[in-house]
């Protein structure tokens, strides 16, 4: 069982359905949304534009979440048009990552600190990791380091630690690739292993599945990475990985097989206790939104996206368990 402090234990709940549940909305994107916006646009995309599919994303659809993620550059606007009832989660990191350097290391928002990200009215702090357990051990070292000063100043600040992993190989298999897809299991559920670690301070992890579900033996017309059984196994192994509370990332699959992914999960006895789900339930606004202006990108987020958003609360209610199972106040 996980010990918080009132305040972190407090500040979960804001964030989570009475149940004990999270089922959040995720918007932190940046320069990918703005290149969505972009190629979808006849005229120039920038920040006015950025900020308003955030807004319009916040206002329609939080009434249906029980918290939003958004960035501190671009989303604090959507932050104050949330519903009243719905949490609040701010990134922390920098955007992208330098991809001149090796390694995908991460760097922080200069501007930001969990302190002022509080300030701003965060019930939570999210940091986005990419790792890769087969990396150098020095570069995966710089990272841990990383994490560990990250959980200090989200324990010093009381504020709950939300680390979003993301898998990626160091010898450049491409991520939506057969190869990877093979030793996926094997990277993500390691690396939920090092940092359910209580040195890293994390309160929250938030994961992909195991496996790429488009390699799925049922769930694929094409090559087959693992059977059904076999994919069954890899949530069962990713479950023992952590005592931890952990969500879903849906990694930008389809509102459908992210919420036959979370099917699949609980037929596995996964004990996941929500999800962060982004574009799964907005980003088929973004071409009315982009293409013919801001009333055709709310229309199209007040009955498709909240359509989806509901299906995706039934399966959650049908899926996931409470977090207070593996969570005390101190």
């Amino acid at each position: 069982m996980v010990r918080l402090s009132k305040k972190k234990f407090a500040a979960l709940k804001r964030v989570s359905n009475e149940v004990g549940i999270i089922g959040a909305l995720a918007i932190d994107q940046r320069g990918s949304l703005q290149k969505m916006l972009a190629h979808n646009s006849l005229s120039t995309v920038g920040d006015l534009e950025l900020i308003q599919f955030k807004k319009l994303v916040s206002e329609t659809l939080t009434p249906l979440a029980t918290a939003i993620l958004l960035d501190p550059e671009y989303g604090l606007p959507a932050a104050k048009v949330r519903d009243s009832q719905t949490g609040l989660i701010l990134a922390y990191e920098k955007t992208g990552y330098d991809s001149s350097k090796k390694g995908r290391l991460p760097d922080l928002l200069p501007e930001w600190s969990v302190k002022r990200l509080k300030e701003n009215g965060a019930d939570a702090v999210k940091f986005l990791l990419y790792y890769d357990v087969d990396e150098e051990p020095k570069i995966n070292q710089i990272k841990q380091v990383f994490i560990e000063r990250l959980g200090s100043e989200c324990l010093a600040e009381e504020v709950p630690f939300f680390l979003e992993l993301v898998s990626y190989s160091a010898s450049n298999l491409a991520p939506d690739s057969l190869a990877f897809a093979k030793i996926k299991p094997y990277k993500v559920n390691e690396m939920m292993k090092e940092f359910s670690k209580p040195v890293y301070n994390v309160d929250v992890l938030k994961v992909e599945v195991p496996i790429n579900m488009n390699f799925v033996e049922g769930y694929s017309d094409g090559e087959i990475a693992y059977t059904k059984s076999e994919a069954m196994h890899y949530f069962k192994e990713q479950n023992a990985t952590t005592n931890l509370p952990f969500i879903f990332l849906s990694g930008g699959v389809s509102a459908e097989l992210f919420q036959e992914t979370l099917h699949l999960a609980s037929e596995a006895k996964s004990t996941f206790n929500g999800v962060l789900c982004g574009r799964a339930t907005w980003q088929g606004g973004i071409v009315p939104f982009a293409s013919q202006g801001e009333v055709a990108g709310e229309n199209w987020l007040k009955a498709t996206g909240k359509k989806q958003l509901g299906e995706l609360n039934e399966s959650l209610s049908e899926t996931a368990q409470s977090w207070f199972l593996k969570v005390e106040e101190l």
